[in-house]
């Protein structure tokens, strides 16, 4: 008597499944190690960052104002600047910092070898006009020391810029230069004041978070969790299979 088609199909699609268990835990484990890989990445790169935050402030190069930057190279690095602050031109941008939220003051400094954009720091509501924060005039030159950042881009967490009705979400240097029409060569780049520049109280500098999401070794336990478990159901379909057998 002939064995009926499901008994038939029975040991193919065990096997089938074996087959997919068998892949799918290869691809656990390889997910895992990838992660592992990634955890020390992580981990240099915090301490290259750590090690450019407190460095000794390096002066700005002529060449950064038209080069353009490597953020892997260049951010979070500690740079010193000199010149005169244009205040008439400055740009409040929208930010949510520790102190509440506010706005970050954005303010051209013109150097000898182009323009680049300062955030002088934080200021909350009451301080976002001109007028009621004391500050240098512009004729006088400042020396700025504070992080090399990389311009912001809008997306999901940040709305985008609206220049015609002068509202700021992003730090983006090319367009504070196009709204406000600042001459010369601009840096791609900005700088996050670390030590007071203004005469007052206001803006509150060196508010920079430097922080980096690690998740990486609570991922490849992850994986490697789920390749465990790829490996005990391999182990219960091929002992139900040789059990079948005999």
């Amino acid at each position: 008597m002939s064995e009926s088609p499901r008994a038939t199909a029975r040991p193919v699609i065990r096997w089938a499944l074996l087959v997919f268990l068998i892949a799918a835990t290869v691809g656990f484990i390889a997910l895992g190690v990838w992660q592992v890989e990634r955890l020390q990445w992580k981990r240099d790169l915090i301490a290259r960052v750590d090690a450019r935050v407190h460095a000794t402030p390096a002066q700005l190069p002529a060449s950064s104002f038209r080069s353009a930057l490597d953020p892997a190279e260049d951010e979070y690095r500690r740079v010193a600047a000199t010149g005169r602050l244009l205040h008439t031109q400055e740009v409040a941008v929208y930010a949510t910092t520790e102190r509440g939220p506010g706005y970050w003051i954005m303010t051209p400094l013109v150097t000898a070898d182009g323009t680049v954009w300062i955030n002088r720091g934080y200021v909350d509501n009451a301080h976002r006009a001109r007028e009621t924060r004391a500050r240098h005039d512009e004729s006088e030159t400042v020396s700025v020391i504070g992080l090399l950042r990389v311009p912001e881009q809008h997306g999901v967490f940040l709305r985008a810029n609206v220049p015609d009705e002068d509202r700021w979400y992003t730090r983006a240097p090319a367009e504070f230069s196009s709204a406000r029409n600042v001459d010369g060569t601009t840096a791609a780049f900005f700088i996050d004041a670390q030590d007071r520049i203004d005469t007052g109280n206001w803006p509150v500098p060196g508010l920079t978070m430097v922080q980096f999401r690690n998740n990486h070794l609570s991922y490849a336990l992850t994986w490697f969790g789920m390749a465990l478990l790829g490996l005990l159901a391999t182990e219960f379909v091929l002992r139900s299979e040789f059990r079948r057998k005999r």
